[in-house]
Order: structure tokens, then C-alpha cells, then sequence
């Protein structure tokens, strides 16, 4: 489901498909402009075919297990939400990462998300120096004494297409080797594959 204009008043409306009983919608910001998160009041939606598919060939398409690795709490689609208005309220402490690679992104994302593609954040294919400049650039770690200091990092949701996608999980066990604190990292399993399937508000990149 792609958003309103940034001018709809969704909040003026009585919606029939909430996303609980008690909320109806969330206001996110993405590129500068406001989105309302919501739910396709079109009860006879059906999922987005690039969503559609059941098998993929695994390797490397394989099922990912519940919890990821100690620490790293596995969540859903309402604390994914959380995390977005908590940004959206001026909490520059939080991101939500779509791991995913451009190709994938022009489907469609999350709306309030920062798109770090995974192989950018991956040492073996992108480089040290590259990922170190992610690190410090994008989420605040620091350089120390020739170590990263992370206390300062911020707090990552990281996902990407779904509980059969590796790019979210190879970056988070990254993340982990080089020391990121595993209790800042988040991990949204259902990713895209889930969050279609809610019939929940996505949005493509700018100019497209």
C-alpha cells in the first residue's frame, strides 16, 4: 500500500481496518515529508506479488531462526512502530535500517527508514574504510585508542525481505563481531514479507 499525500488529514478519518484496536494509524517522517503509517482500508487487498512467493532456493533463501543471537531482541510490526514515532518525536537516538539492496528498495520500504544496504555495511565486500565511515557518519560510534567505542551508538532496528532473507542477520552478526552492543540492536524478522502481508504502508524511493 503506497501513502497518502503529505496534505490528507488521516487522523479526520474513521478507518475500518485499524492496526489495533486502540490505534488507527502513525505519523512518520520520510525525506521530509510526512507519512501516515496505516493499513489498506481495502478489504479485498490481496499481498503484493513480489511478496507473494513461498519458496526461494536455500542456500542461500534459507528460514532464519527466532532469536538471531543473545541479546539481539527479535520483534514485530508494533514495536517496529514504536520505534518510528519515537523518532518521529525527535529521538535522534533510534534508526530503523533497511538492509536491503537497491533493487529490492525500489518495491517499496518502510516509511521513517534509512536505507544502509547490507553489502555496504559488510567488510568483506565494501572494505574497512568504508564501513568505518557508516559507523562513525551514520550511526554515531566513535574511534578510540584504535577500537570503537559505541556508547554513544545509536539503537538499530535492523530488516530487510523477510524470515527466509540473510542481509539484516549477516549484518547484525557483523555488527556483533566488531563489538556493537547486542542490546542495541533490534531485530524485525518479518521484515517486508510480514509487513506487506499486514497490508501496511509503504512507500518507494523519491523521484520514482
Amino acid at each position: 500500500m503506497k501513502s497518502y499525500p503529505p496534505s490528507a488529514s488521516v487522523a479526520s478519518l474513521t478507518l475500518d481496518v485499524n492496526i489495533t484496536a486502540a490505534l488507527a494509524s502513525v505519523d512518520v517522517m520520510h525525506h521530509g515529508r510526512k507519512v501516515t503509517i496505516m493499513r489498506n482500508q481495502d478489504q479485498n487487498n490481496t499481498v503484493n506479488p513480489d511478496f507473494a512467493k513461498t519458496s526461494r532456493k536455500c542456500p542461500p533463501f534459507c528460514i532464519q531462526p527466532a532469536e538471531l543471537a543473545p541479546g539481539v531482541k527479535t520483534i514485530g510490526e508494533l514495536e517496529v512502530l514504536q520505534f518510528l514515532k519515537k523518532i518521529n518525536d525527535g529521538d535522534a537516538s533510534i534508526m530503523v535500517v533497511d538492509s536491503r539492496t537497491p533493487d529490492w528498495v525500489e518495491k517499496g520500504a518502510i516509511p521513517g527508514t534509512v536505507n544502509i544496504p547490507w553489502d555496504k555495511l559488510d567488510i568483506g565486500k565494501s572494505g574497512s574504510t568504508a564501513v568505518g565511515d557508516i559507523l562513525e557518519k551514520q550511526l554515531s560510534a566513535r574511534r578510540q585508542d584504535g577500537f570503537w567505542n559505541f556508547d554513544g551508538a545509536k539503537t538499530l532496528v535492523m530488516y530487510c525481505n523477510g524470515s527466509w532473507c540473510g542481509q539484516s542477520p549477516t549484518n547484525i552478526k557483523d555488527l556483533l563481531k566488531i563489538g556493537y552492543p547486542a542490546h542495541k540492536l533490534f531485530w524485525y524478522r518479518g521484515g517486508m514479507q510480514d509487513w506487506e502481508n499486514l497490508g501496511l504502508t509503504t512507500v518507494e524511493p523519491l523521484g520514482k
